[in-house]
């Protein structure tokens, strides 16, 4: 790789954990490759940042955190609502993004004082290419989904099948993509359903993609060979596909150190699972962003409890209420399922849990990380899409990949889940888990997580891809110091 040591990346991730934890497996895995890799954190990430590359950075790889602090006074926000979890409304949505904005000088200033030759930042920060421009070094930009997903979005915009449709809920086929894909324009994030202030935002960011140096992708080729090759050669973009990031944390000690601190001890946690069967025990996790109200995890609770399978479910803690005393645990509930079900208020260890043998389903909200982390753990999913580009995923895992059952969601919302009924909740997880169909998903989806491993392994695709972007990185640099 000759100089390859040499190349100084800078990591400039978007401030929510479903973006930040990929793109710190990213730094950390550039860095072991022989990178000097820099990640751009606020104050507040700052901790959890540098928690999460201590055994990078003990081992002797070049990998540091360095902050830019978010204008929030300015736009008229707390202090406080530095990360994308703390939104609530849309209007503080709005400031939020409007804050993110404002970062350019710093990041200038931060070019400037440390010299990268490259910088790698999320797709939501379009306007970092103009300013890796003007300091001429190359942009990458990180998207946190897979090219199914990304293709897919840019042929709905590029074409616009949903502006032909004669009501929401008709379907229709996404035009110039591989196999014959299905969507109906309630499914669509709400940029395609009418001019928000995030149209101009969604515009931006894929047409600063074309501007861009490339595109790393969080995927490795042969789960998407079909979906990779389009994005390359039908839509031109030159991507790399360097996943899945979550295999960098070889360690039990670093799964568990992904993202936030967990609200269960994992020792805990692990025993219990330790003490079931094989394939029995269903996880029930929506991410950080998801937030359901009381009616709808009431449901949940009843279809649990209804299906009669053992499960782990993770519920976003409510700091105003007490434990236990939630108004939609159902009476009783907890005594009655003590020896059957988990309910983890908070935060868990994710890919501890989902690589442990006893789990044998998960429902998810379809968040790309959640996704590729259950692939990788060759974990069948019941799929409960809400917002962003959720809908995408739930097809690529129930129609290409047939590794999951829908539960049937039908309308896309920003913050709050589409209501589901207990029985569907009921009997989408006993077709995950006890029906034929079950065995069939489950030997499927073991054989893409060989192939994920494979993948990241030295001679693999995934180890491949980034070799060759650190080469061109390289030569970059090397050009760009003559002149």
């Amino acid at each position: 790789m000759g100089e390859s040591h040499q190349v100084h990346i800078f990591f400039f991730p978007f401030m929510a954990s479903g973006h930040s934890i990929p793109m710190i497996e990213m730094a950390k895995l550039f860095a072991i490759r022989g990178c000097k890799s820099t990640l751009i954190a606020t104050p507040h990430d700052k901790p959890t940042f540098l928690k999460s590359i201590t055994k990078t950075k003990d081992a002797g790889f070049d990998i540091d955190v360095v902050t830019v602090t978010l204008p929030l006074k300015e736009v008229g926000l707390p202090e406080d609502c530095d990360n994308m979890n703390k939104i609530t409304t849309e209007e503080i949505r709005k400031q939020f993004y409007r804050a993110i904005r404002m970062l350019d000088q710093q990041l200038e200033r931060l070019i400037e004082k440390l010299a990268p030759n490259c910088l790698v930042s999320d797709m939501l920060l379009p306007w970092t290419t103009e300013i890796a421009a003007k300091w001429g070094i190359p942009r990458l930009a990180f998207h946190g989904t897979s090219a199914f997903s990304i293709a897919s979005i840019e042929c709905v915009r590029l074409y616009e099948p949903h502006k032909r449709v004669s009501h929401d809920s008709e379907p229709f086929v996404i035009p110039n993509f591989p196999g014959e894909i299905t969507m109906s324009k309630m499914q669509l994030p709400d940029v395609y359903r009418e001019e928000t202030e995030f149209t101009k935002l969604f515009n931006d960011m894929m047409e600063s993609e074309k501007r861009s140096f490339g595109v790393i992708m969080n995927s490795f080729y042969e789960l998407e060979p079909a979906y990779a090759d389009h994005y390359r050669t039908f839509l031109g973009r030159q991507s790399w596909f360097v996943g899945p990031l979550s295999l960098c944390n070889k360690e039990t000690e670093d799964k568990a150190h992904k993202g936030n601190q967990a609200s269960i001890d994992q020792h805990e946690c692990l025993k219990w699972l330790d003490s079931r069967q094989p394939n029995s025990v269903i996880y029930i996790c929506f991410g950080s962003m998801a937030n359901f109200n009381a009616a709808q995890l009431h449901e949940i609770a009843v279809g649990l409890e209804a299906s009669g399978q053992q499960f782990i479910w993770v519920v976003n803690k409510d700091p105003n209420v007490e434990e236990g005393k939630e108004e939609w645990l159902p009476d009783g509930y907890e005594s009655r399922i003590r020896n059957k079900g988990l309910i983890i208020r908070g935060w868990a260890p994710q890919v501890l849990i989902l690589d442990h043998e006893a789990i044998g389903g998960f429902v998810t909200h379809c968040g790309w990380n959640s996704t590729l982390e259950a692939i990788t753990a060759g974990v069948p999913m019941v799929t409960w899409p809400v917002a962003a580009e959720q809908f995408f995923n739930e097809k690529f895992v129930t129609q290409v990949l047939k590794v999951g059952v829908s539960i049937g969601v039908k309308q896309w919302v920003r913050l709050f889940g589409d209501s589901v009924k207990s029985e569907r909740v009921e009997d989408a997880v006993k077709r995950v888990l006890v029906s034929e169909e079950a065995e069939e998903m489950r030997r499927r989806v073991k054989a893409l997580a060989e192939m994920a491993r494979g993948a990241v392994e030295e001679g693999g695709s995934s180890w491949s891809d980034l070799g060759a972007l650190l080469q061109e990185l390289g030569q970059q640099r090397l050009a760009h110091n003559k002149i």
